[in-house]
């Protein structure tokens, strides 16, 4: 069960960092998260009053306000740290968020078997080279690094918070939906401070309604992603769902491939595969 909700989550995020990646080509990134989380927000709203979850609110809540201000700065740091670039630096360092869910899990007392820890080692290994890391070339800036750190620390973070927000299924929709609430709130507050310095909450031609579907897809996706490895961590090794869940970026770069038909670098082909590698010693260690 934790194999297979964590590799859900990384289905889930690799899709979603897809079509948000796609879609802030053309309309800001701040307004991409503001919109699509606000959609997944009134959906799990909806949700939480059909199955009266309301009702499990108690001090696990915190955990998700946490992540729900967590999430948003490490996302903006994120996309600061790509505009920056160059990417094939950023989105490889990116994937050492999974050290703090595996920390945790070994604060814990967990102690992966020697398979486990082969697969580990291979999959954030696979991660890292299916990110394409540049190897060479353009200099990187060292704000870059810094803000590709931070951006890592907080997804670690989310990581670790939204595991213990909840312990029953109606518990989890109002755990993610408080987290949205105040992801929206978090970003809404960050879009306004950007316009107020001049910066534009929307494209030239007015707000992208025929982008809507899209925007509801990301923010449907990534909330789902968020169930889908608490669900995991909970009923399995943190350690196993977090290197499990880290593969997106794995799913971001075959989606490309597909529908934009963007060639896989050796180095991005050869990571795959150790991802593949490492999630099958995972699975049946």
């Amino acid at each position: 069960m934790t194999a297979f909700f964590a590799l859900a989550t990384s289905l889930l995020w690799g899709l979603a960092d897809f079509g948000g990646g796609l879609l802030t080509r053309r309309t800001p990134a701040l307004t991409v998260v503001v919109v699509s989380q606000g959609i997944a927000a009134t959906v799990l709203g909806a949700i939480v009053l059909a199955t009266g979850g309301f009702g499990e609110a108690g001090p696990r809540l915190w955990f998700a306000f946490a992540a729900g201000l967590v999430g948003p700065v490490a996302l903006f740091s994120f996309y600061k740290a790509l505009a920056l670039g160059p990417m094939g630096v950023v989105s490889p360092l990116a994937t050492l968020s999974v050290a703090v869910p595996v920390s945790v899990g070994l604060f814990l007392g967990e102690r992966p078997g020697l398979t486990q820890v082969a697969g580990i080692a291979v999959a954030v290994t696979g991660v890292v080279l299916a990110g394409g890391p540049q190897l060479k070339g353009a200099p990187v800036q060292r704000q870059a690094i810094l803000l590709t750190l931070v951006a890592a620390l907080g997804f670690g973070t989310v990581f670790a918070l939204i595991t213990e927000a909840s312990t029953t299924v109606t518990g989890l929709f109002l755990a993610l939906f408080v987290q949205r609430l105040t992801n929206v709130a978090a970003g809404g507050v960050a879009l306004y401070a950007s316009v107020r310095r001049g910066g534009g909450a929307l494209p030239a031609g007015g707000f992208p309604w025929a982008s809507l579907p899209a925007l509801a897809f990301v923010g449907l996706a990534d909330v789902a992603a968020n169930g889908t490895y608490s669900v995991a961590a909970q009923h399995g090794p943190i350690t196993v769902a977090a290197v499990l869940a880290s593969l997106y970026p794995v799913v971001t770069a075959l989606a490309a491939r597909g529908f934009l038909r963007e060639r896989l670098r050796g180095i991005q082909a050869a990571g795959a595969g150790l991802a593949l590698v490492g999630t099958l010693l995972l699975a049946t260690g």
